[in-house]
């Protein structure tokens, strides 16, 4: 499967100290994938979502990614029964 190579693919998503978690998405029948980075602000997000960024997903993929910030407003943990307002 395509995405096992992300796994083996070093990312400097890893060792980045500003991102809290990225999720990895993929529809195989479509062809399709990106990802759901979670960051501290919009202010981490803006700075590693950048020009840089752009081209480099550009020259990767063939075509530039698709970018929308969302603001977090609730967190629900099922695992801990945990809800929060953010």
């Amino acid at each position: 499967m395509r995405w096992r190579c992300i796994a083996r693919r070093p990312s400097r998503g890893w060792a980045n100290k500003d991102l809290i978690e990225k999720y990895y998405f993929f529809d195989e029948e479509k062809s399709i994938g990106g990802g759901v980075y979670i960051w501290p602000s919009r202010a981490e997000a803006a700075k590693w979502h950048g020009e840089e960024y752009k081209q480099k997903v550009l020259s990767i993929y063939g075509a530039p990614p698709r970018i929308q910030i969302l603001d977090a407003i609730i967190h629900v943990d099922l695992h801990r029964g945990l809800l929060e307002e953010l």
